[in-house]
């Protein structure tokens, strides 16, 4: 293997291990990171920790607050509101797209294991748990041939995981019903566009309000940052 083939697989791996450590909330929100941070926390070079910064800065998932101040991204009300009137206005636009090109099988294992999978009972679980919910919606979204809308599509997600993480903390299950998926992949089957958008805003309506309804009801979660 080169040598830059090398950093770049340790680049991909570092990055996923600091998104798993955001999503957690080992680096929690509104914490300070730094290159020594994040060298010292994964066992990276300063140069991969801070090309990675930048990456994670353009991405929303890092701010820089002054030439000196690095925090990760605050996790407000603000956030998960936006991030579900986002994903409201693009996924059933997306999956409307991609519905006659999906291995609908394949959907519909993926969505059994997810069922399985709960409740969870720790942490390495509800992290599991998240990335196989991530796995399954992004299999509605690679084949939309449009690549703007695809990373878009994969930044929603994963601030979707940070929003999901706080109701697996109080609930351990994901905010949805296995049913509801299934019943999108029996719709997606039949082709019927009008009626996939209807359902998926739906489960996104609900979605949203389990979420917020467990925030509301959770004293560990009254602060500006929502931290578990």
């Amino acid at each position: 293997m080169q040598r830059d083939e090398l950093q770049n697989s340790d680049a991909r791996a570092a990055y996923e291990a600091i998104m798993d450590a955001i999503v957690t909330q080992q680096l929690a929100p509104s914490q300070k990171v730094s290159e020594n941070i994040l060298s010292d926390m994964f066992g990276i070079s300063r140069t991969i920790a801070r090309n990675l910064i930048e990456r994670l800065i353009a991405k929303q998932f890092l701010v820089s607050v002054s030439p000196r101040v690095t925090l990760v991204a605050p996790l407000t009300l603000l956030d998960i509101k936006q991030n579900f009137t986002l994903r409201k206005v693009l996924l059933p636009a997306i999956f409307s797209l991609t519905a006659a090109k999906v291995d609908l099988e394949a959907l519909k294992l993926l969505n059994q294991e997810i069922e399985k999978m709960q409740p969870v009972s720790n942490d390495e679980e509800a992290l599991e748990l998240l990335k196989k919910n991530k796995q399954m919606n992004l299999m509605l979204v690679e084949d939309a041939g449009y690549p703007l809308m695809i990373e878009w599509a994969h930044q929603l997600e994963d601030t979707a995981m940070r929003i999901y993480w706080l109701y697996l903390k109080a609930q351990k299950r994901l905010p949805y019903a296995s049913d509801q998926q299934a019943m999108t992949i029996n719709v997606m089957k039949n082709d019927e566009p009008t009626r996939l958008k209807a359902i998926i805003q739906e489960v996104l309506n609900q979605t949203e309000e389990r979420i917020l309804t467990t925030i509301f009801s959770n004293e560990q979660f009254y602060s500006q940052d929502l931290k578990v």
